[in-house]
C-alpha cells in the first residue's frame, strides 16, 4: 500500500509513470474534444503529487527508464498499464506500437508481448485464417499469452489507479449508427466487439477501484 505522503523518490517515480502513460495516450495524435477534456481531467493535480500538468512533455524512453528505477517488477507493471492505455480506445496503432517497443528496450523487458499485440494492428486478429494444422487450442488464440500477462498486473499506486479509472470507460460504449442526410453511412459496433482485450481492461479497472476503496479508503463513487 502506498502511503498518503510519498517520499521524493516515490513521488518522482509516480510522476514518471504518469508521464509515460500520457505519452502513450497521445502517441497517435488523434483526439476529439471529449478526449481532450478527459486528458485534462486525468492529469489534474488534485492529489499533491509532483506531477506538473502545466509543463507536461512526452517522456523519452531513456528518461522513463531512469525515472522508474531498476526494479524489474516496477518496469513490467508499468508496461502492463501502458498496454492497457494503448488499447483503451479499442484501437492499437502503429505509433503506439513503435513507442511501446522503444519503452520495452529501454526498460530491458522482452518484447514478446508487443510482438503479439501487432496481430491486432489493422484488425489482423479478426482476419487471420484458422490454422488447419494446429490441433492445440492455445495456438488458435495468439493473444492468450498477452491476456494472461495483463491479468497479472498488481496495482500499488493510488495515482496510477485513479488514472486508469478515468481512462478506461466504466462500461462498454453503446453501438451507434452515423447518418448523413438521413441515410446511414457507417455502423460503429460497441467497443467490447472491437477490442480483443476488452475483458482485461475491465479487469484492470476493477482492480484499480478495489485498490482505491479497500487499501486507500477513498470514495470511488466519482468513477462509477
Amino acid at each position: 500500500m502506498t502511503s498518503a505522503t510519498q517520499s521524493p523518490e516515490k513521488s518522482n517515480q509516480t510522476a514518471t509513470w504518469l508521464r509515460g502513460l500520457l505519452t502513450i495516450a497521445w502517441a497517435d495524435g488523434h483526439f476529439d474534444p471529449e478526449e481532450q477534456a478527459l486528458i485534462e481531467d486525468v492529469v489534474t493535480n488534485d492529489s499533491g503529487s509532483s506531477f506538473d500538468t502545466l509543463t507536461f512533455q512526452p517522456i523519452s524512453a531513456e528518461a522513463l527508464a531512469k525515472g522508474l528505477g531498476n526494479n524489474p517488477h516496477t518496469a513490467e507493471n508499468f508496461l502492463r498499464t501502458g498496454v492497457m492505455v494503448a488499447l483503451a480506445d479499442g484501437v492499437y496503432s502503429s505509433a503506439e506500437d513503435a513507442l511501446l517497443e522503444s519503452f520495452c528496450q529501454a526498460l530491458r523487458i522482452q518484447t514478446t508481448v508487443v510482438d503479439s499485440l501487432r496481430l491486432t494492428l489493422d484488425g489482423e486478429h479478426e482476419s487471420m485464417p484458422p490454422d488447419s494444422e494446429a490441433t492445440d487450442k492455445p495456438h488458435r488464440d495468439p493473444l492468450k499469452p498477452v491476456r494472461q500477462w495483463l491479468d497479472g498486473l498488481d496495482i500499488q499506486d493510488p495515482e496510477v489507479a485513479r488514472f486508469l479509472c478515468k481512462m478506461i470507460p466504466p462500461q462498454c460504449p453503446f453501438e451507434r449508427d452515423i447518418t448523413l442526410f438521413g441515410r446511414k453511412v457507417v455502423h460503429i459496433p460497441p467497443m467490447c466487439k472491437l477490442n480483443p482485450l476488452y475483458e482485461q481492461l475491465v479487469g484492470l479497472r476493477f482492480k484499480s477501484l478495489s485498490y482505491l476503496a479497500d487499501e486507500c479508503h477513498e470514495d470511488i463513487s466519482a468513477y462509477i
